[in-house]
């Protein structure tokens, strides 16, 4: 299946997780940081980001970035290839340094920013590197209790001013903030949408406006019976449910399995199951499972019928 584009605008807001190639180390003392944050700090300047949060680790990087009218891609690229040539020198090595596809989620800035500075600035501690937030010095954590960093490079005055519009009170409320025992869990700042896309309802509709492409809404599981999905496929003007169970191999009947079994599967529906409603063996489901991404747009298509006609479907 080919690699789904990146969601890119003005004003984005993502959580890129960039990791070591083949989990190799991309730090090995601390000069290394030190040379990562610079990198980062010449590319905010050149390229005009804002930078909530960040942690080094020894094997991967997470960055709370804001893109202005420069793409993520383009700003990504250019910090890991300065890094990169820096380390290859340094280490005489060749090569890829990090993971080719890194991980970039956009995110809900308004709903996530303080889950997301949370979960990023304990990775330390659950990595159980440090005890402490204060012990990590390659994160961003200090930089919100203490004067903004020479070089600019973390952006503090947004989440500062979400505890009190007075810097003291609101740096002693922030710390309050991340040592009050409440953990954000891993899989709540990975519960993402079409694997891209962290928000609501109403922030999905605000990104497909913005984006040219398509965003898969994640489907409920079992959110309709085999019978209901069966019954959209028929009202599409595909094979009855009858013929979808016959014996009769027609193309137009192929190809009716071929799309009912690759959304049944859509809503959770286990390849044994689906071959049981269709009467086949659960080998030729799985073919059919494999030839159902080429009817994307007719999958999305019958969806859209049960999404709107509900309980009214001709069962």
């Amino acid at each position: 299946m080919p690699r789904k584009p990146r969601i890119e605008y003005d004003g984005a807001f993502y959580h890129v997780i960039t990791r070591g190639n083949q989990k190799q180390e991309i730090f090995k003392e601390p000069p290394d940081y030190q040379k990562y944050l610079k990198v980062l700090a010449a590319y905010k300047q050149r390229y005009h980001y804002r930078l909530y949060a960040y942690v080094l680790m020894s094997n991967h990087v997470h960055l709370l970035i804001e893109t202005k009218d420069t793409p993520l891609s383009k700003t990504l690229q250019g910090i890991n290839q300065s890094y990169t040539m820096y380390f290859n020198r340094k280490y005489r090595t060749v090569g890829h340094l990090f993971q080719g596809r890194y991980k970039a989620i956009l995110c809900d800035r308004e709903g996530y920013l303080l889950a997301l500075l949370k979960y990023i600035h304990y990775n330390p501690l659950r990595a159980r590197i440090e005890e402490t937030l204060g012990e990590y010095p390659w994160s961003s954590y200090r930089s919100y209790l203490a004067k903004p960093d020479e070089a600019g490079l973390v952006d503090t005055e947004q989440v500062l001013r979400m505890f009190s519009e007075n810097k003291s009170r609101a740096r002693k409320r922030y710390e309050a903030f991340m040592n009050d025992g409440a953990t954000v869990k891993k899989e709540d700042v990975y519960a993402t949408i079409d694997q891209r896309v962290l928000g609501d309802e109403r922030f999905i509709e605000d990104v497909t406006e913005r984006y040219d492409g398509i965003i898969r809404k994640e489907r409920r599981k079992r959110e309709y019976s085999l019978v209901q999905i069966a019954a959209a496929v028929a009202n599409r003007g595909h094979p009855t449910v009858d013929e979808l169970q016959s014996w009769g191999r027609t193309a137009m009947i192929l190809q009716g399995r071929v799309l009912f079994s690759f959304i049944a599967r859509e809503y959770g529906y286990r390849g044994r199951e689906i071959a049981a409603y269709l009467k086949k063996d659960p080998a030729a489901v799985t073919g059919y499972l494999k030839k159902g991404e080429s009817m994307r747009s007719e999958v999305e298509k019958v969806i859209d019928v049960m999404s709107k006609e509900g309980q009214q479907l001709n069962l």
